[in-house]
This record gives C-alpha cells, sequence and structure tokens, in this order.
C-alpha cells in the first residue's frame, strides 16, 4: 500500500510540475453552417503533432500543453467537407477558432438536415470518434426522433434488440443476449428498475420527447461503471447548449389499435432556449394514454397418459383490455461560468400507469382424460373433477422514476476536472388492485359436464362441450370462490451517487498521453411491502350473474364473463364487509414477497490514454468493492395436525422468520481498447475487458416460501443469498469502413467467457436451506457459459444516386449470437442456452428522405430463445421467433409543420411460448395484438 501511495503522489507531484511550464491552448467550437446544431463527435486534428480532439455536445473541442508556434487544425463530419484553419499561439494563453462546415460537395449548401439523414450522420461521426464500440441514436437539428417510440427507434441498430411487453417495446437485447446483463442511466446517472426484482429497466417508462440520444456501448473502459455485460444504455436529456439557437417544438398525436377499437391520444412540448451565451435552460413534458387489446391463451400441467395421450391440465382463455398513462418532464439548466467551467443542473420524472383489465375462462382437469387421439382430448367429469373458472382482474400498477444531477467539468491548462453528484429514485405502487374476482362451478358427478380441446392448431386449441352445457352457461351456477386485493404495494429504489474523475494531459513528439484517475459512490436502498388480502368466500348471495358483461375476446366463446364496471359498482356500493377474509392466506401472501436491500459499491480506477492521429489506446484497472445488506421472510405454512417443536397444531399454522445477512466482495476489473485508424477510411478496434453484473435483489433476498396444500403437496419459491455475481471477460474486434461521406460497412467478432450466471431452476422433490418440497423454483449460479457471435451492418445515404432516388436510405444489420452454458442438476449437469439469448438478430430499414417527405419500412426479426428452466428439458419454455413490420411517413407541409403517421405491427406479429414434449411442441402462451396506427402534427418555431 506504501508502495502504491508513494507512486500515486510521484505521479500528480509530476503532473502539477509538468503544468507550470510555458504552453498553451487552443479552444474552439465545430457547427453545422446553418448556425442551429453544434456537431458531437466532428473529429479534430493537428498533423503536424499527431494530435486529435472530437467535439462534444456543445461542438466544442481544445488542444491542451501546446508550444508556440504555428498549427493547421482540420476538422471531420460525416457528411460535410474537411475544413483546415492555420492557428498561430504564443508562449502562453488560449487561442479560440470556430468551424462552419457545409455539405459536402458544395461550398454553400448547409448541413442542416431532418429526419433519417440527420440521425445517420449524427451516428456515423459519434460512432467512428469513439472510443469503444458503441451504437448511438440521436435526434435531427430541430428535436425529433425518426420513431415516435425510442424503443422502437433501438430495434434498428446494429446488434440491438427488443423484447416486447403486450406488443409494445420495452426491455432492451444487446447481442441477443438477456435485458437483465444490460445496465442504464440517465445524464450519466444510473436508471433503476421500478420492478421490485428484477434490476433492468424497462425503457417505455421514459416518453421520447425527453431523450436528446441513446448511446449503447458494447465495450468498456476504466472510467466507466463496470456492471455490465450485453451492454450499458447512456440515456441522455437535452441540454441548451445542443444548438447554437433556441426551439420549441409542440406535437399532437392520436393512434388507433385495430383490435381494441380504440383511439388514444399523445401531447408533447420540448424547448431549449439560451439566455445569453452562457447560460441556457432546456426541457420538455409528454403525455399519452394508449388503449389497446391483447386475445391470449395459456396452457399449463402437460402430461401423458399411459397410452401415451398428451394433455393440459389447464387451460385458459384470455382477454386483455390495457390503458397505458405516460408522463413526464424534464428540465436542464446549462452554465458557462467562464471560460474553463461548465456547470449543470438536470432532472427528469416520468410516470407510467399501467391499467390491466384481464377476463379468464379456465379449464382445470384433476383426471387424465377419458379419450383422445393425437390432437384431441376429451374429458368426462363422471372421472374425476373437472372445475370451470370465470375470472375478473381489474390491475392499477403506477411506476415512477426521477433522477436529479449537478455537476460539471473545469479545464486548466492541461488538466480536466469532471465532477457530479446525483440521487436517483424509482417505485412501483398499487392501492386496491383486484387479481383476481374468481366465479368457480365444479362439475364432479357422472353427466355433469364433458369438454374436448383439439390440439391440432398449437396456438390456437379451440374447446366445444359435449353435455352439460346448460350448466356451464348458466352465471348464476358460478359462485364466489376467491377475492384477492393488493391492498398496498410499495416498491422503492433510492440511489446517492457521488463522482469525480481527473485527467492530466501530456503532449508528445507525435500524440497525447492523457492519465486519468477518479472514484464513485453509489448507495443504494430498495425495499418492497405488500399488504394482500384474501377472500374465500361471501357471506350471502353473490354469483356471477350479479356482475354479467359481454366479450370482446376473438379466439374462442369466453361467455359468460364478469362486467368491469359492475364488478366496481358492487363493490363501491357494498364493500368488503360480507366477504369471508382468510387471514392465514392474507398473511402468507402480505410477508412472502416483502424484503430489504441496501447495497453500497465504492470503486476507483487508474486509466491511461494515448492517443494519435493513426492510433488510440486506453487501457486500465478499475476496482469495485460491493457490500450488501439483505433482510427477508422465511416463511413455513404447516397445516393441522403436524407436529412442531413436539407440539401438535390444532389448526392450520403461518411461522414466520425474519431473515438478515451481510455480504461483500471485490472485484479487479482490468480493461484495454485499441483503435486504428488503418487508412483515411477505415477503422480498426480491439477490445479486452472484465465484467460482472449483480443479482437482481429479488433472487438474492432471503425469501423462503413454502406452501402445503390438502394433498400435503409442498410447493415453494426461494431467495438465494448464496447467489455470486456473473464475472465475464469479454473480448471484441471490429472493422469500420467508411466507403462514402454518408456510409459505413462494418463488421465485427465477439467472445464473453461468463463464470457463475445465473438461472431460475424448477427443482421436484428436495430440500433447500433445509426446507423439504415437492415442487420450487430456485436461483442458481450455472458453472461456466460462453458466448461467441459475430455481427455485421450497413448503413448509406444514397445521395450520390440521381433524383429522384438521391433520397434513399439504407440500413441492414445482422446478429449471431451462440450463448452456451452448463447449469447442475441434482440428476447431473445440463448444457443449456442462455435464457433470453437469441441466435440470430437481423433488422432490415429502407428509408426515403426528399423535398420535405419521409418514408420508411422496417423489418426486424428475433430469433427464438429458452426462456425458463423446467425440471427436466421436457419442462423447459421456449419463445418462438419474433419478426415485425413497421411503415412510417412524414410530410413537411410548411417549415415549421410536419405531419406524421405511423402503421405499428403492419404484420401482426405474435407472441408464442413453448414446451418440446410431450410427444412434440406444446402451447404455454400465444398472444395476438394487430395493428395500431398513429397519425399526427408537429410545429417547430
Amino acid at each position: 500500500m506504501n508502495r502504491l501511495f508513494r507512486v500515486g503522489v510521484l505521479l500528480m507531484g509530476t503532473s502539477f510540475i509538468a503544468s507550470a511550464a510555458m504552453a498553451s491552448t487552443i479552444t474552439g467550437v465545430v457547427a453545422d453552417s446553418s448556425g442551429v446544431r453544434p456537431l458531437q463527435g466532428a473529429e479534430l486534428l493537428i498533423p503536424s503533432l499527431g494530435r486529435t480532439a472530437t467535439a462534444d455536445n456543445a461542438g466544442r473541442f481544445r488542444f491542451s500543453d501546446l508550444q508556440a508556434g504555428t498549427y493547421d487544425v482540420v476538422a471531420r463530419f460525416a457528411g460535410a467537407t474537411e475544413q483546415t484553419q492555420s492557428v498561430t499561439v504564443g508562449d502562453d494563453g488560449v487561442v479560440q477558432i470556430a468551424f462552419a462546415m457545409s455539405a459536402e460537395g458544395t461550398a454553400i449548401e448547409n448541413i442542416l438536415v431532418l429526419g433519417q439523414q440527420a440521425t445517420l450522420l449524427s451516428a456515423i461521426a459519434r460512432q467512428r470518434s469513439s472510443d469503444t464500440v458503441t451504437t448511438v441514436l440521436t435526434r435531427d437539428a430541430i428535436g425529433q426522433f425518426p420513431d415516435q417510440n425510442v424503443a422502437e427507434s433501438l430495434r434498428r441498430a446494429p446488434g440491438i434488440n427488443v423484447l416486447n411487453d403486450q406488443g409494445e417495446g420495452r426491455f432492451v437485447s444487446v447481442r441477443g443476449l438477456s435485458p437483465e446483463l444490460n445496465s442504464a442511466s440517465i445524464n450519466g446517472n444510473r436508471v433503476l428498475a421500478t420492478g421490485g426484482a428484477d434490476r433492468q429497466v424497462a425503457l417505455d417508462v421514459v416518453p421520447s420527447e425527453l431523450i436528446e440520444s441513446i448511446e449503447i456501448r458494447k465495450s468498456l473502459t476504466p472510467d466507466m461503471d463496470a456492471d455490465t455485460i450485453g451492454g450499458s444504455l447512456d440515456i441522455r436529456t437535452t441540454s441548451a447548449f445542443d444548438r447554437k439557437t433556441g426551439f420549441l417544438t409542440l406535437s399532437a398525436e392520436g393512434s388507433y389499435n385495430q383490435l381494441s377499437e380504440e383511439w388514444s391520444p399523445k401531447f408533447g412540448v420540448d424547448f431549449s432556449q439560451r439566455l445569453g451565451e452562457n447560460l441556457g435552460l432546456s426541457g420538455g413534458f409528454s403525455w399519452n394514454r394508449r388503449k389497446f387489446s391483447t386475445d391470449n391463451i395459456e396452457m399449463d400441467g402437460w402430461s401423458q397418459t399411459d397410452d401415451g395421450l398428451a394433455y393440459a391440465e389447464d387451460v385458459e382463455y384470455r382477454d386483455y383490455d390495457v390503458t397505458r398513462i405516460r408522463w413526464g418532464g424534464n428540465l436542464g439548466l446549462d452554465v458557462r461560468a467562464g471560460d474553463t467551467t461548465t456547470l449543470f443542473v438536470r432532472g427528469l420524472y416520468s410516470k407510467f400507469n399501467d391499467t390491466e383489465l384481464r377476463r379468464r375462462l379456465i379449464f382445470g382437469m384433476n383426471e387424465e382424460p377419458a379419450a383422445g387421439t393425437d390432437t384431441t382430448a376429451t374429458f368426462d367429469s363422471a372421472d374425476g373433477r373437472i372445475e370451470v373458472r370465470r375470472d375478473l382482474k381489474d390491475r392499477r400498477e403506477v411506476q415512477s422514476i426521477a433522477t436529479i444531477s449537478a455537476g460539471g467539468k473545469t479545464e486548466i491548462g492541461p488538466w480536466t476536472l469532471d465532477y457530479s453528484a446525483a440521487w436517483s429514485y424509482a417505485d412501483q405502487q398499487e392501492n386496491g388492485s383486484i387479481d383476481p374476482i374468481r366465479f368457480r362451478q365444479r362439475f364432479q358427478s357422472p353427466g355433469a359436464l364433458g369438454v374436448s380441446f383439439d390440439y391440432s392448431d398449437m396456438v390456437r386449441p379451440g374447446y366445444s362441450i359435449g353435455f352439460g352445457e346448460a350448466n356451464f352457461l348458466d352465471p348464476s351456477r358460478y359462485s364466489l370462490s376467491l377475492l384477492e386485493r393488493t391492498t398496498r404495494e410499495d416498491a422503492k429504489d433510492k440511489e446517492w451517487s457521488f463522482r469525480t474523475d481527473i485527467a492530466r494531459a501530456f503532449s508528445l513528439d507525435q500524440g497525447e498521453f492523457e492519465l486519468k484517475f477518479g472514484g464513485k459512490a453509489r448507495l443504494r436502498e430498495k425495499r418492497q411491502d405488500f399488504v394482500i388480502d384474501i377472500y374465500d368466500g361471501y357471506d350471502g348471495d353473490f354469483s356471477l350473474a350479479d356482475v354479467l358483461g359481454t366479450q370482446s375476446y376473438g379466439l374462442a366463446d369466453m361467455g359468460p364473463v364478469a362486467d368491469l364496471s359492475k364488478v366496481r359498482a358492487f363493490l363501491d356500493t357494498n364493500g368488503y364487509a360480507n366477504f369471508e377474509r382468510n387471514s392465514l392466506d392474507s398473511d402468507f401472501a402480505s410477508n412472502a414477497e416483502n424484503y430489504r436491500a441496501e447495497e453500497d459499491v465504492l470503486a476507483a480506477y487508474l486509466q491511461g490514454r494515448y492517443d494519435s492521429s493513426s492510433v488510440r489506446i486506453i487501457g486500465g484497472l478499475r476496482v469495485e468493492r460491493t457490500d450488501t445488506l439483505l433482510s427477508g421472510n422465511r416463511l413455513d405454512l404447516v397445516e393441522e395436525g403436524a407436529i412442531v417443536g413436539g407440539v401438535e397444531l390444532g389448526d392450520d399454522t403461518l411461522f414466520i422468520d425474519s431473515v438478515r445477512l451481510r455480504k461483500g466482495y471485490t472485484d479487479w476489473l482490468p480493461s484495454l481498447n485499441v483503435r486504428a485508424n488503418l487508412s483515411d477510411d477505415v477503422v480498426a478496434r480491439v477490445g479486452a475487458f472484465r465484467s460482472l453484473m449483480r443479482p437482481g435483489f429479488g433472487k438474492l433476498a432471503p425469501r423462503f416460501v413454502i406452501e402445503e396444500d390438502e394433498d400435503n403437496f409442498r410447493s415453494g419459491q426461494f431467495g438465494n443469498p448464496d447467489l455470486k455475481p456473473y464475472r465475464a471477460w469479454n473480448f471484441d474486434a471490429t472493422l469500420e469502413y467508411y466507403f462514402a461521406p454518408k456510409a459505413v460497412v462494418q463488421g465485427g467478432v465477439f467472445y464473453k467467457s461468463i463464470k457463475d450466471f445465473i438461472v431460475d431452476v424448477e427443482f421436484l422433490d428436495g430440500s433447500f436451506a433445509g426446507i423439504p418440497y415437492n415442487e420450487a423454483i430456485i436461483p442458481l449460479n450455472g458453472d461456466k457459459a460462453e458466448v461467441f457471435g459475430f455481427e455485421a451492418s450497413y448503413s448509406h445515404a444514397l445521395t450520390g444516386l440521381p433524383a429522384p432516388f438521391d433520397g434513399l436510405l439504407v440500413n441492414l444489420n445482422y446478429t449471431f449470437t451462440d450463448a452456451k452454458g452448463d447449469v447442475p442438476f441434482e440428476t447431473g449437469t445440463r448444457s443449456i442456452p442462455l435464457p433470453a439469448a437469441s441466435k440470430h438478430t437481423f433488422n432490415a430499414v429502407l428509408g426515403y428522405d426528399r423535398g420535405g417527405f419521409s418514408f420508411r419500412v422496417a423489418g426486424a426479426f428475433r430469433d427464438g430463445y429458452l426462456d425458463e428452466l423446467g425440471s427436466e428439458a421436457e419442462r423447459d419454455r421456449w419463445v418462438k421467433s419474433h419478426f415485425q413490420v413497421d411503415l412510417s411517413a412524414k410530410y413537411k407541409v410548411t417549415d415549421g409543420i410536419q405531419l406524421f403517421a405511423e402503421l405499428v405491427n403492419l404484420n401482426n406479429a405474435k407472441y408464442t411460448a413453448y414446451q418440446k414434449g410431450p410427444g412434440r411442441n406444446r402451447l404455454l402462451q400465444y398472444e395476438e395484438y394487430k395493428l395500431t396506427g398513429k397519425f399526427g402534427v408537429k410545429a417547430s418555431f
């Protein structure tokens, strides 16, 4: 330790001595020739010194530690004509210059372009100048995305795909890997998960109007947080210095869902305003209410008779009507406090109300079918009970996220100091949700009910009633059997973070060397609390007939069904006084998932960077210390008559024990990134780094839940405090060819060696933490996983073609990912593909931008993947491949007014989950959403 201290003192002393030497600085700004937008990502070069610099979001650049003399400074940006200025500097001081870049091939046309071409040029420039393998999505000069939805825009990027929720893009997959392996931040501050269990961030919580750009970094440097294996998503909101002039944009939109036949409104405002040369405000507000529907079928409990007849024990027909309201705002203040310091304060708040109405028709069979074929199964109540449930879910979940950050940058000679402090917050709330209110009829005598299921169409199994149809359709015979109310859900996630980075640049004969070091503290608290009331009876007459409604389901006849407004009216009028509350089940459900977690991550790093006109090398070491305090409940539900502590229980009894523990670990994380300019148009990158991904709090918390039914069957879910984090070695090699001013073709390979990856495993008839079970879901560390893949992409604005084809744009990308690992089971080790890892992803976009008209057709393909592990391979859950086609068009009526339209899911892409047996693929879940159309107007001032 003393040796390290002495080396650090020596390095800092040398730096301070060097800073005292007489040297000068060249600073400047790069903007388009319209004077509207700084060109972030523009490359600056002093050829005689081999020195390079990159323009920041304000278009500013800086060369420090220069000796007196005259230098040529060259500016380059994708699609613009290269410019050179000659600058003379004295022995000491600062010289300022400015570049106004014009479009390639002309000295008078400005480079201000909108829509698809603007985002393409910005992405090319920022990707080319980046230190690592990076994908970029940005707004254009007047603050608009080419898509109305950020997740859908990300779907077009190389190596990126999006996992849907209810047909809407929500979670980002990088290189085919699970969204759990990504990290996300807003303005450099971690975005926290709104849900109570996971770390993965739902991208649809943040309105797209509040976002300026998103960068997906696929390799890391020592000054970056190390908790990512798939990719690091950095979301940036608008800065007043992002543009030279202010703007105000208003938008209004209506969307129509074909399945729900409902219209949904959306409104937004976005602005940026300079208050003088050194002060600016920026921000926005968005509100959207989206109503849509989903038709769903789910099956479970697939089994096989001794005669080889396959059947499902449970069949569910589900009708969803969903209303999602998103609103949010952001506000930022940017200050240039003199020539050497810039300061900022930025805040963002977003709220997401998800109201889900679900109606179900459920068949539950407890005996084998009486007859059947390879594609049918017929059940007779004479052989065993057939239970028919008709229920309704009325759930309103409210999710919020907020970030507030303040900081700045100070540049004095060769020294650069970055500093920031931030507070991040996320929560998920429910108050009074009903999931479900259930009406049940049991058929368990000869002649009561016969039902047949047709499995010939795997995704749309049908049913038919052989006998007993009158009672089956009589709503008065369905009495209340369960009402489960989430009286309160309170899940909160908070984090404070503090960061400082110090860098010192040294001018060399050719190029520049920068020594950088710093530290970061992240202090996080997460909790989940439930109060759940379960009612399993009603004192009086209450049946489905009292709340009867009509169905809107398209896959089968679900009738009779409950009506939401009638259920709400009944509860508002009668309350819960006559419902019979089950205290034991209520206490069990209320305590089962509750936990607390505190996680402190302290990090420090040392980084060296050599940069010249031909090569850039960044390497160093990061160390992160993680300390976690966890608390949860162990629940054991024991039936009447069992012997506990030598005493026979007179009633069913719930035992609740609080569990509390600490754990900590330290990770040393080296990294090396090399960027080489093989020619003016060819860039090669090689990267190697070590990273980690910490387990989700819900998997890690010491929660032990065991439930024993009337047949003494014990099922459970366990948290596993012994889980280790994923730890991975990552290797990347890419080649980028910028063969035209507005084009790039690139390809690369990647390899990841992951130790202790985490999977949820279903176990039968065993014990965990000393608790016996018949069936349990337990998160475990796998042994080792390897990920190998390659990706290729081609992006080109074909402006060199003759009119009218000079408005065409093409974007093609493909990623292959082979991700495999070994999981230990009690019966032996299984080799599996990593959960949520798709082998093939492909995106294709054909766009057109010309004369105020913009059109795009886009297709996105994601290969099938393993979703959940069963107790054996035949019980694993798989998701089928997904291919979706979207269309969008925009038309500029005047310089400030634009009309737009978008058709989402034009080909009615569906979601299908299945298991590979018995005998053949068997349905677990099927959903369809149909087409959504969007139409609107945007005005910019």
